[in-house]
């Protein structure tokens, strides 16, 4: 499995990384411009990211946008929704408002509210289907 990590927080970067390093390869991105250029990487590699861990709330660009920006790339590549990378929005925020936005206007997967628990994190890949029991 490869692994998007995305999040301007250095502490929260880390815990994520430190959790998924053992079941994925690992990419980070402090913004959602660098999320994108990772992402449009992946592609051209021919190595796509299967798992992206998206906050919200980031400087330069969002992560509302940056997800927005995800979906419409795997549009153009026909990606069909079964191949589409899972997108788990990390989020300090319990805001619903942002949360529904990022499940129904930007196609997120699921979210977690930080701060990101092992066990929480692993459980939601494996419902993903990403990791095997």
């Amino acid at each position: 499995m490869r692994a998007l990590i995305v999040d301007d927080d250095f502490y929260s970067r880390n815990m994520i990384h430190e959790i998924l390093r053992q079941v994925a390869r690992c990419d980070i991105a402090v913004n959602g411009e660098e999320a994108i250029e990772a992402f449009k990487r992946g592609f051209s590699d021919g190595d796509p990211y299967n798992l992206i861990c998206l906050d919200l709330l980031m400087p330069e660009m969002d992560g509302q946008q940056a997800l927005r920006e995800i979906r419409s790339l795997e549009k153009e590549h026909n990606v069909g929704p079964q191949q589409e990378a899972k997108v788990v929005v990390t989020t300090m925020l319990a805001d619903e408002k942002e949360t529904h936005d990022a499940f129904f206007l930007g196609g997120a997967t699921s979210y977690l509210v930080k701060p990101i628990d092992e066990e929480k994190l692993m459980n939601e890949i494996k419902s993903l289907g990403l990791v095997e029991e």
